[in-house]
Protein backbone atom coordinates (compact mmCIF):
# COMPACT_ATOMS: atom_id res chain seq x y z
CA UNK A 1 0.00 0.00 0.00
CA UNK A 2 1.48 3.50 -1.32
CA UNK A 3 0.92 6.80 0.44
CA UNK A 4 -0.48 9.34 -1.15
CA UNK A 5 1.68 11.69 -2.95
CA UNK A 6 1.35 15.53 -1.14
CA UNK A 7 0.36 17.58 -3.56
CA UNK A 8 2.19 21.13 -4.34
CA UNK A 9 1.21 24.36 -1.96
CA UNK A 10 -0.03 27.04 -3.58
CA UNK A 11 3.17 28.65 -3.15
CA UNK A 12 5.38 25.96 -4.74
CA UNK A 13 2.78 26.26 -8.16
CA UNK A 14 2.98 29.74 -7.78
CA UNK A 15 6.99 29.81 -8.14
CA UNK A 16 6.13 27.66 -10.86
CA UNK A 17 3.91 29.65 -12.58
CA UNK A 18 6.27 32.84 -12.49
CA UNK A 19 8.72 30.83 -14.50
CA UNK A 20 5.81 30.46 -16.90
CA UNK A 21 5.27 33.76 -17.30
CA UNK A 22 8.94 35.08 -17.14
CA UNK A 23 9.00 33.33 -20.55
CA UNK A 24 6.00 33.58 -22.32
CA UNK A 25 6.70 37.72 -21.40
CA UNK A 26 10.59 37.20 -23.17
CA UNK A 27 8.92 34.47 -26.29
CA UNK A 28 6.65 37.75 -26.78
CA UNK A 29 8.84 39.57 -28.72
CA UNK A 30 6.53 43.04 -28.66
CA UNK A 31 5.81 42.49 -25.15
CA UNK A 32 9.71 42.36 -24.35
CA UNK A 33 10.79 45.02 -26.91
CA UNK A 34 7.57 47.43 -25.28
CA UNK A 35 8.51 46.54 -21.45
CA UNK A 36 12.50 47.33 -21.72
CA UNK A 37 12.84 48.76 -24.80
CA UNK A 38 10.41 52.05 -24.70
CA UNK A 39 11.46 53.24 -21.39
CA UNK A 40 14.88 52.86 -22.49
CA UNK A 41 14.27 54.81 -25.18
CA UNK A 42 12.47 57.24 -24.38
CA UNK A 43 15.32 57.94 -21.11
CA UNK A 44 18.12 58.61 -24.04
CA UNK A 45 15.71 60.37 -26.49
CA UNK A 46 14.40 63.10 -23.69
CA UNK A 47 17.72 62.97 -21.66
CA UNK A 48 19.60 64.05 -24.75
CA UNK A 49 17.27 66.63 -26.31
CA UNK A 50 16.86 68.45 -22.71
CA UNK A 51 20.35 67.95 -21.27
CA UNK A 52 19.82 71.21 -19.13
CA UNK A 53 20.36 72.88 -15.64
CA UNK A 54 17.05 72.71 -13.62
CA UNK A 55 19.01 73.40 -10.36
CA UNK A 56 22.70 73.75 -9.58
CA UNK A 57 24.27 70.30 -9.90
CA UNK A 58 20.76 69.23 -11.43
CA UNK A 59 20.40 68.03 -15.01
CA UNK A 60 17.12 67.83 -16.46
CA UNK A 61 18.46 64.58 -17.73
CA UNK A 62 18.87 63.53 -14.12
CA UNK A 63 15.23 64.43 -13.05
CA UNK A 64 14.01 62.81 -16.12
CA UNK A 65 15.52 59.52 -15.10
CA UNK A 66 14.76 59.38 -11.75
CA UNK A 67 11.30 59.50 -12.95
CA UNK A 68 11.31 57.15 -15.79
CA UNK A 69 12.89 54.71 -12.38
CA UNK A 70 9.82 55.48 -11.10
CA UNK A 71 7.31 54.69 -14.64
CA UNK A 72 9.21 51.87 -14.81
CA UNK A 73 7.10 50.24 -11.77
CA UNK A 74 3.65 51.46 -13.30
CA UNK A 75 4.97 50.07 -16.57
CA UNK A 76 5.96 46.56 -15.27
CA UNK A 77 3.01 46.06 -12.84
CA UNK A 78 -0.59 48.79 -13.84
CA UNK A 79 0.22 48.68 -17.29
CA UNK A 80 1.33 44.99 -17.65
CA UNK A 81 -1.04 43.71 -15.83
CA UNK A 82 -4.31 46.07 -17.24
CA UNK A 83 -3.46 44.66 -21.12
CA UNK A 84 -2.08 41.08 -20.22
CA UNK A 85 -5.13 39.86 -18.21
CA UNK A 86 -7.72 40.99 -20.95
CA UNK A 87 -6.02 38.84 -23.81
CA UNK A 88 -5.66 36.03 -21.54
CA UNK A 89 -9.27 36.04 -20.75
CA UNK A 90 -10.06 36.26 -24.30
CA UNK A 91 -7.92 33.47 -25.51
CA UNK A 92 -9.43 30.96 -22.65
CA UNK A 93 -6.58 31.15 -20.39
CA UNK A 94 -7.87 32.34 -17.28
CA UNK A 95 -10.63 29.75 -18.01
CA UNK A 96 -8.46 26.89 -17.87
CA UNK A 97 -6.79 28.59 -15.40
CA UNK A 98 -10.23 28.53 -13.53
CA UNK A 99 -11.46 24.65 -14.17
CA UNK A 100 -7.90 23.17 -13.13
CA UNK A 101 -6.71 22.16 -9.47
CA UNK A 102 -4.26 24.99 -9.75
CA UNK A 103 -5.10 26.89 -6.61
CA UNK A 104 -6.20 30.56 -7.97
CA UNK A 105 -3.88 32.47 -5.64
CA UNK A 106 -0.78 30.87 -7.50
CA UNK A 107 -2.06 32.55 -10.76
CA UNK A 108 -1.87 35.93 -8.81
CA UNK A 109 1.70 34.69 -7.20
CA UNK A 110 3.17 33.87 -10.85
CA UNK A 111 2.17 37.64 -12.10
CA UNK A 112 3.32 39.10 -8.81
CA UNK A 113 6.70 36.96 -9.27
CA UNK A 114 7.08 38.32 -12.97
CA UNK A 115 6.82 41.46 -12.21
CA UNK A 116 9.09 41.62 -9.61
CA UNK A 117 11.80 39.95 -12.03
CA UNK A 118 11.04 42.11 -14.29
CA UNK A 119 11.17 45.06 -12.53
CA UNK A 120 14.51 44.32 -11.26
CA UNK A 121 16.13 43.98 -14.82
CA UNK A 122 14.31 47.37 -15.95
CA UNK A 123 15.24 49.73 -13.17
CA UNK A 124 19.03 47.91 -13.65
CA UNK A 125 19.23 48.66 -17.39
CA UNK A 126 17.54 52.42 -16.57
CA UNK A 127 20.22 53.24 -13.88
CA UNK A 128 22.86 51.73 -16.04
CA UNK A 129 22.07 54.16 -19.02
CA UNK A 130 21.47 56.79 -16.34
CA UNK A 131 24.59 56.57 -14.56
CA UNK A 132 26.73 56.14 -17.93
CA UNK A 133 25.18 59.06 -19.71
CA UNK A 134 23.38 61.27 -17.81
CA UNK A 135 25.06 61.65 -14.65
CA UNK A 136 22.74 59.97 -12.61
CA UNK A 137 24.72 59.00 -9.02
CA UNK A 138 23.77 56.16 -7.06
CA UNK A 139 21.96 56.39 -3.56
CA UNK A 140 25.45 57.22 -0.97
CA UNK A 141 23.58 55.94 2.29
CA UNK A 142 21.96 52.86 3.35
CA UNK A 143 19.14 54.47 4.76
CA UNK A 144 18.56 55.74 0.90
CA UNK A 145 18.57 52.02 -0.75
CA UNK A 146 16.08 51.65 2.33
CA UNK A 147 13.80 54.26 1.24
CA UNK A 148 14.45 52.70 -2.63
CA UNK A 149 14.24 49.60 -1.70
CA UNK A 150 10.56 50.40 0.28
CA UNK A 151 9.35 52.46 -2.82
CA UNK A 152 10.10 49.91 -5.26
CA UNK A 153 7.79 46.81 -3.05
CA UNK A 154 5.23 49.27 -2.21
CA UNK A 155 4.54 50.77 -5.46
CA UNK A 156 4.84 47.50 -6.98
CA UNK A 157 2.31 45.56 -4.78
CA UNK A 158 0.32 49.06 -4.92
CA UNK A 159 0.39 49.36 -8.84
CA UNK A 160 -0.13 45.41 -9.33
CA UNK A 161 -3.52 45.45 -7.27
CA UNK A 162 -4.64 48.70 -9.42
CA UNK A 163 -4.04 46.53 -12.52
CA UNK A 164 -5.40 43.88 -11.65
CA UNK A 165 -8.83 46.06 -11.02
CA UNK A 166 -8.21 48.00 -13.85
CA UNK A 167 -8.29 44.95 -15.85
CA UNK A 168 -11.76 44.27 -15.96
CA UNK A 169 -12.38 47.74 -17.72
CA UNK A 170 -11.47 46.47 -21.11
CA UNK A 171 -14.15 44.47 -22.63
CA UNK A 172 -11.42 42.63 -25.32
CA UNK A 173 -7.97 41.92 -25.09
CA UNK A 174 -7.90 43.73 -28.45
CA UNK A 175 -8.83 47.07 -27.10
CA UNK A 176 -7.07 46.51 -23.90
CA UNK A 177 -3.75 48.82 -24.93
CA UNK A 178 -6.26 51.63 -25.94
CA UNK A 179 -7.56 51.58 -22.80
CA UNK A 180 -4.26 51.60 -20.97
CA UNK A 181 -1.78 53.30 -22.51
CA UNK A 182 -3.48 56.22 -22.71
CA UNK A 183 -3.81 56.88 -18.73
CA UNK A 184 -0.45 56.57 -17.97
CA UNK A 185 1.11 58.64 -20.55
CA UNK A 186 -1.44 61.43 -19.15
CA UNK A 187 -0.09 60.25 -15.74
CA UNK A 188 3.37 60.73 -16.77
CA UNK A 189 2.94 64.20 -18.39
CA UNK A 190 0.82 65.29 -14.84
CA UNK A 191 3.43 63.78 -12.44
CA UNK A 192 6.25 65.22 -12.72
CA UNK A 193 8.02 62.97 -14.97
CA UNK A 194 8.26 64.67 -18.71
CA UNK A 195 8.36 68.06 -17.04
CA UNK A 196 9.32 69.26 -13.88
CA UNK A 197 6.33 68.90 -11.51
CA UNK A 198 6.90 72.49 -9.96
CA UNK A 199 6.72 73.99 -13.38
CA UNK A 200 3.10 72.61 -14.17
CA UNK A 201 0.19 74.52 -13.80
CA UNK A 202 -1.22 74.43 -10.30
CA UNK A 203 -4.50 72.39 -10.92
CA UNK A 204 -2.21 69.97 -12.96
CA UNK A 205 -0.61 69.84 -9.73
CA UNK A 206 -3.38 69.15 -7.74
CA UNK A 207 -5.17 66.73 -9.76
CA UNK A 208 -1.83 64.67 -9.99
CA UNK A 209 -1.79 64.31 -6.47
CA UNK A 210 -4.38 62.39 -6.03
CA UNK A 211 -2.80 59.55 -8.22
CA UNK A 212 0.58 57.19 -7.30
CA UNK A 213 2.54 58.22 -10.04
CA UNK A 214 3.49 61.56 -8.68
CA UNK A 215 4.07 60.31 -5.40
CA UNK A 216 6.29 57.67 -6.81
CA UNK A 217 8.02 59.55 -8.87
CA UNK A 218 8.91 62.31 -5.80
CA UNK A 219 10.10 59.69 -3.67
CA UNK A 220 12.82 58.05 -6.16
CA UNK A 221 13.70 61.64 -6.75
CA UNK A 222 14.42 61.86 -3.25
CA UNK A 223 16.74 58.52 -3.61
CA UNK A 224 18.73 59.79 -6.87
CA UNK A 225 19.12 63.74 -6.48
CA UNK A 226 20.90 65.39 -4.05
CA UNK A 227 19.30 66.71 -1.18
CA UNK A 228 18.98 70.00 -1.42
CA UNK A 229 17.30 69.51 -4.67
CA UNK A 230 14.13 69.25 -2.07
CA UNK A 231 13.86 72.56 -1.97
CA UNK A 232 12.61 72.86 -5.29
CA UNK A 233 9.41 70.65 -4.81
CA UNK A 234 6.24 72.28 -4.09
CA UNK A 235 5.98 71.38 -0.71
CA UNK A 236 9.77 72.23 -0.53
CA UNK A 237 10.45 68.92 1.16
CA UNK A 238 10.56 65.19 0.00
CA UNK A 239 7.62 64.76 1.97
CA UNK A 240 8.47 60.78 2.37
CA UNK A 241 5.76 59.60 5.11
CA UNK A 242 2.89 61.09 2.58
CA UNK A 243 4.41 59.09 -0.28
CA UNK A 244 4.20 56.18 2.15
CA UNK A 245 0.76 57.04 2.91
CA UNK A 246 -0.69 57.66 -0.51
CA UNK A 247 1.24 54.14 -1.61
CA UNK A 248 -0.91 52.25 1.25
CA UNK A 249 -4.35 54.14 0.49
CA UNK A 250 -4.37 53.22 -3.21
CA UNK A 251 -3.18 49.73 -1.99
CA UNK A 252 -6.13 49.64 -0.13
CA UNK A 253 -8.35 50.98 -3.15
CA UNK A 254 -6.69 48.81 -5.36
CA UNK A 255 -6.91 45.22 -3.37
CA UNK A 256 -10.65 46.47 -2.97
CA UNK A 257 -11.44 46.88 -6.05
CA UNK A 258 -9.48 43.51 -7.36
CA UNK A 259 -11.15 41.56 -5.00
CA UNK A 260 -14.45 43.13 -5.95
CA UNK A 261 -13.86 43.35 -10.04
CA UNK A 262 -11.66 40.70 -11.31
CA UNK A 263 -13.25 38.19 -13.89
CA UNK A 264 -12.06 34.40 -15.03
CA UNK A 265 -14.47 35.04 -17.91
CA UNK A 266 -15.20 37.20 -20.63
CA UNK A 267 -18.27 39.26 -20.04
CA UNK A 268 -21.19 37.64 -22.65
Amino acid sequence: MTTAQALPSALSLGWRRTRIEVKQLFRDKESAVFTFALPMLLLVVFGSVFNTDIAPGVTFSQYFAAGMIASGIVYTSFQNLAITIPQERDDGTLKRLQGSPMPKVSYFIGKIGMIFIVYVIQVTLLMAIGIAFFGLSLPESAFKWFTFAWISVLGLICCTLLGIAYSSIPKTGRGAPALVTPVVLVLQFTSGVFFVFSQLPHWMQVGSSFFPLKWLAQGIRSVFLPEDFASQEVAGSWQLPAVAGMLLIWTAIGALLAIKTFRWQART
